[in-house]
C-alpha cells in the first residue's frame, strides 16, 4: 500500500460519500473501482478482503478493514475535529448523529433489496411489486425526515456554518431511484439542500465524475 488509505467503490454509490468525506477532511486516499456489476482486478482484490462484496470498503494503512459507510465517516471525523460535522459538546450533536446513522439505516436497506431483487422474490410481477414497496418506504422516510428538521432555505442541513456529511449523504442519496423529482414532493427543503451541495466547489468534480449527466441508477 501507499501510506495512505485504499478505498473500493464504485461510480454512483455509497463510496461516493465516503470520497467526498476524505475531500472534505483533507486527507489522501487511494481508490479501486470495484463494481459489484462488472467483473474487474478491483472486484477480485475487493472479494478477498470482504466477501460480502460491499461498496465502500476501506483498508487502513495498518492492514485494519472498515466497511459502512457511517464508519468511515466517523473515523475521519475522529481524526480531524471540526470538519465533516458537531463535535461532541456541540448542541447539534445529537441531532447529526441520529440522522447520519438514520440514512443507511432506514432508506439504504432498500437499495439492498431493490438492486438484487432476483435474490428476494421470483417472477415479473413480484418483482415489480416489491421495487414499487421500495420507492414507497424510502419516500416515507424522506417525508419523516423534512417534517423533523424542516430545512431552512439557503442553509445547511442542521443550520451549521459548513456543510457536514450529513448534507454529503443526503446529496448522494437524493441521486438514487426515485430521484430527485419525486423526492422533492415530498421533501423539498432536503432536495434544496442537495443541490446546494451539488455545487460546492470542493466536491463538485467528485459528484459530476459520479453522477455524469447521463448516470442511471438500477
Amino acid at each position: 500500500m501507499s501510506g495512505k488509505p485504499m478505498l473500493y467503490g464504485a461510480t454512483g454509490c455509497g463510496s461516493a460519500v465516503v470520497e467526498a468525506g476524505f475531500i472534505l477532511a483533507g486527507e489522501g486516499y487511494d481508490y479501486v473501482e470495484a463494481s459489484p456489476w462488472e467483473p474487474s482486478d478491483g472486484l477480485t482484490a475487493l472479494k478477498a478482503i470482504n466477501p460480502l462484496v460491499q461498496v465502500p470498503t476501506l483498508v487502513l494503512p495498518d492492514g485494519t478493514v472498515m466497511t459502512e459507510s457511517v464508519a468511515m465517516l466517523l473515523w475521519l471525523m475522529d481524526r480531524h475535529p471540526g470538519r465533516l460535522g458537531p463535535g461532541p459538546s456541540d448542541p447539534a450533536r445529537a441531532s447529526f448523529l441520529r440522522w447520519l446513522v438514520y440514512l443507511p439505516a432506514a432508506i439504504y436497506p432498500m437499495y439492498t433489496v431493490r438492486d438484487f431483487v432476483d435474490q428476494w422474490v421470483s417472477g415479473e410481477k413480484a418483482t415489480g411489486e416489491l421495487k414499487q414497496s421500495t420507492v414507497n418506504r424510502i419516500l416515507l422516510c424522506w417525508k419523516n425526515m423534512e417534517a423533523a428538521l424542516k430545512p431552512a432555505p439557503g442553509a445547511w442541513l442542521l443550520g451549521t456554518p459548513d456543510l457536514t456529511a450529513l448534507d454529503l449523504y443526503i446529496c448522494m442519496m437524493t441521486r438514487w431511484t426515485p430521484r430527485r423529482d419525486a423526492i422533492r414532493a415530498v421533501a423539498p427543503g432536503i432536495v434544496a439542500v442537495a443541490e446546494r451541495v451539488d455545487h460546492d466547489p470542493r466536491v463538485v468534480d467528485l459528484w459530476q465524475r459520479h453522477f455524469p449527466d447521463a448516470y442511471k441508477d438500477l
